[in-house]
């Protein structure tokens, strides 16, 4: 399957509602997209279209970033959980030294080369499950991870190993379930316009956090 067709076929290039200065390539409805991937593919159970959407969490990471660049500015970058690389993109944009967006989904790997190309910046774009490992960066992005306890639990204790590390790490989230908030501390809040169809409320209450 030609993963980068399907997903232009079936996808707009548009600017998020919080950060116009990048363009994604994002669905209208994640229920269609979703039956049409697996008719596809010929293959049910595949995880839903988490990078066709510009989530909450990522969106308040990017404007973050792209309001301060001096985050990223020289620094080595990691973006997990990129979903469709807002965050990844927003760092390259703001003069990031490199920048590594890491999925395990093949179409949120073709997604993410696809957005790279459209916004016309340099981003490596990393699969595999890097959880288990060290992060090997200066500054950790994740955005809206924290939504299945399992992965919630692995991923608290990769940042925590890159900030014992020396890294700076940086959280985009609106509060999900399993949010470890009480070790967490704000850094900035937004709200952000969201499709109602993906979520309880049409704007969500979002937050940047940084590890206590």
């Amino acid at each position: 399957m030609d993963r980068a067709a399907f997903i232009k076929a079936n996808t707009l290039l548009t600017a998020p509602s919080h950060v116009p200065e990048i363009v994604l390539h994002l669905a209208d409805e994640a229920l269609p997209l979703w039956q049409k991937t697996e008719e596809e593919l010929g293959e049910a159970g595949l995880p839903p279209p988490f990078w066709a959407f510009a989530w909450a969490g990522g969106q308040a990471l990017a404007r973050y970033i792209l309001d301060d660049p001096s985050l990223v500015a020289g620094r080595r970058v990691l973006d997990v959980g990129a979903g469709g690389g807002i965050a990844a993109i927003a760092a390259a944009r703001s003069g990031a030294s490199s920048v590594r967006a890491n999925e395990i989904d093949a179409f949120a790997l073709e997604a993410i080369a696809l957005n790279v190309a459209a916004n016309g910046v340099s981003v490596d774009v990393v699969s595999g499950d890097l959880l288990g490992g060290e992060a090997d960066a200066d500054v950790v992005l994740a955005g809206d991870i924290f939504y299945e306890r399992s992965l919630a639990d692995r991923a608290f204790a990769f940042l925590r190993r890159a900030q014992a590390a020396g890294a700076t790490v940086l959280i985009g989230d609106p509060k999900r379930t399993y949010l470890p908030a009480d070790s967490l501390i704000v850094v900035a809040t937004y709200e952000v316009p969201v499709p109602l169809a993906l979520e309880d409320a049409d704007v969500k209450r979002t937050r940047v956090w940084r590890l206590a």
